[in-house]
Order: C-alpha cells, then structure tokens, then sequence
C-alpha cells in the first residue's frame, strides 16, 4: 500500500470513527467486528502480537492491530480485512 492510500484510508477510518461517535449510543444487538490493518498507531482496542493491551500499535495500519467498527464496515474500508494478518 502506498502512501496515498495509507493517508487515504487513515482519513476514512477517522472520519468513521467521528461518525460513529457522534451518533445515537451504540445498543446490545448491533453487531461489531474486529478490523485489522486499518487502526491508526496507538489506538488500537486490545493486545496485537507486539504489544500487550490496547494502544499499543506502533504504526498506522499494522496488519495486527484491530479496531471494533460495526458488522460489514471493515470490508468496505481500504487494507481493512476481519483475520488478522
């Protein structure tokens, strides 16, 4: 992935995120998937192969580092994938 799609999915994955937030809370029944490869560094939601707990990643997008994002997110977003790499 080169750097202009790096940037690019970095931008979508904060725009989600502030979407995400800004909406109604989140209930019980919505679905949630990890999506790997896709977390900007240090804001990763759990432990990765290198590191032991969340905020851990020590790059953007590491193909190891997951974020939480609702069931069928992860596949539309660039270097996005639900198996860890």
């Amino acid at each position: 992935m080169n750097k202009s799609h790096l940037a690019l999915a970095s931008a979508v994955s904060g725009l989600l995120i502030l979407a995400g937030t800004l909406s109604a809370p989140a209930t019980a029944a919505e679905a949630k998937e990890k999506c790997y490869g896709v977390a900007k560094a240090g804001k990763n939601d759990c432990a990765t192969k290198t590191g032991s707990c969340a905020g851990t990643a020590k790059t953007d997008a590491q193909k190891d580092a997951f974020i939480m994002v609702p069931k069928g997110l992860c596949d539309r977003l660039a270097g996005g994938s639900t198996q860890s790499s």
